[in-house]
């Protein structure tokens, strides 16, 4: 019997084999937990990417993800970037808890690692992840920031610091390593699943409001975050991004839509309460992340909204989840209180609380004269 016709061969072949997908292959750093997890699942189900790689210290959950375990920092992950034409690293650790100086080598250290392994292996865009609170929160910005806004932030703020270092690597890597990309993208206030003194802000009894002052709130929700990478890593738009909810809301509507009433401090009295709180031990936010809740630092989302991306999330809906997440929490000066501190912070208010963490302030010093 002939061999069917080559030509009848090749059609019965197409109907049959589905075409290759000719996306992307995209490595993840931080794939086993948070925003990584999020985006190594999201990438693996998109038919416009080829390959999954997830490197983190642990085995993460997607089985679609090609695995790969080890620390950042370590040179060899050059070999396991090999093939890959984006990275989107996303080991940062901004841990409220980590020791400060071990937070810094480890995000400094893992960002130029990736960096350079990055390079070597021929990988052509690295997207990197830092926050909007790199511009800082003063008094005179604009309402929104553009992304081509000057970074006036300061290393006061819990891992602000680091991030800067992170934004001074992604501006230099292209000029030290010719032929890579490097991709920004700075999210307001992150909320789902996230622990950070601005969402532990919401965890007081009272609202602490700086007399004054000039609060502007804009948040973003994980999956738009989520989202936005995925734009990056498709190409679809580049540069320095910044991602958030449309618009923001002002102090007032953050009371009413919260049913949180607000506790009014001159700004002696409340930065001079959060240094000294931190500088002896009791709560791990330094004066510093007062200033975001003092002042404007929202962003317009500009370049991703030109490149056709909208946010799936309103400021009202991620405050309403927000506020779930953060339902039986109790959090004084960003310092979290047991169970039995926390009645009694809900019984009496946020001025009782506030009084007894000056209380613990002055026992501590006694302590130390001793």
């Amino acid at each position: 019997m002939s061999s069917p016709d080559p030509q009848v061969r090749a059609a019965r072949n197409h109907s049959t084999n589905p075409p290759a997908v000719r996306g992307p292959v995209v490595a993840v750093t931080g794939a086993a937990t948070g925003m990584g997890a999020l985006l190594t699942e999201r990438l693996a189900a998109s038919e416009e990417v080829r390959q999954v790689v997830a490197i983190d210290e642990r085995r993460g959950e997607c089985e679609a993800a090609q695995w790969h375990v080890l620390d950042v920092r370590d040179p060899a992950i050059a070999e396991k970037l090999r093939g890959a034409d984006v990275v989107v690293h996303l080991a940062v650790d901004l841990d409220l808890e980590t020791d400060p100086a071990a937070r810094t080598a480890y995000n400094v250290r893992g960002t130029q690692t990736v960096l350079t392994a990055a390079a070597a292996a021929g990988v052509h865009r690295v997207v990197l992840c830092t926050s909007a609170m790199v511009y800082g929160a003063l008094p005179d910005n604009e309402l929104p920031l553009s992304e081509d806004a000057e970074l006036r932030a300061t290393a006061e703020a819990t891992g602000v610091g680091d991030l800067l270092e992170i934004e001074r690597l992604a501006r230099r890597a292209p000029r030290a390593h010719p032929g890579l990309n490097v991709t920004v993208v700075r999210p307001a206030v992150l909320v789902g699943g996230t622990d950070t003194a601005l969402t532990r802000y919401f965890e007081s009894p009272r609202l602490l409001v700086v007399a004054g002052s000039r609060p502007a709130w804009q948040f973003c929700h994980v999956e738009d975050l989520c989202s936005a990478l995925e734009y990056t890593v498709l190409e679809k738009v580049e540069g320095e991004l910044a991602v958030g909810c449309e618009g923001w809301l002002e102090q007032e509507e953050i009371e009413e839509l919260s049913g949180i009433r607000r506790m009014e401090l001159p700004s002696a009295v409340a930065l001079g309460a959060a240094a000294r709180l931190h500088r002896i031990g009791l709560t791990p936010s330094p004066a510093g992340d007062l200033a975001y809740t003092m002042y404007p630092w929202v962003v317009s989302g500009s370049r991703l909204h030109d490149a056709g991306w909208r946010p799936q999330w309103t400021n009202e809906e991620v405050l309403a989840q927000l506020l779930e997440e953060v339902a039986g929490r109790h959090t004084v000066a960003g310092r979290r209180l047991g169970r039995k501190d926390a009645t009694a912070a809900g019984a009496a208010g946020a001025t009782v609380a506030l009084l007894g963490t000056a209380a613990l302030v002055r026992r501590a010093r006694k302590a130390r004269r001793r």
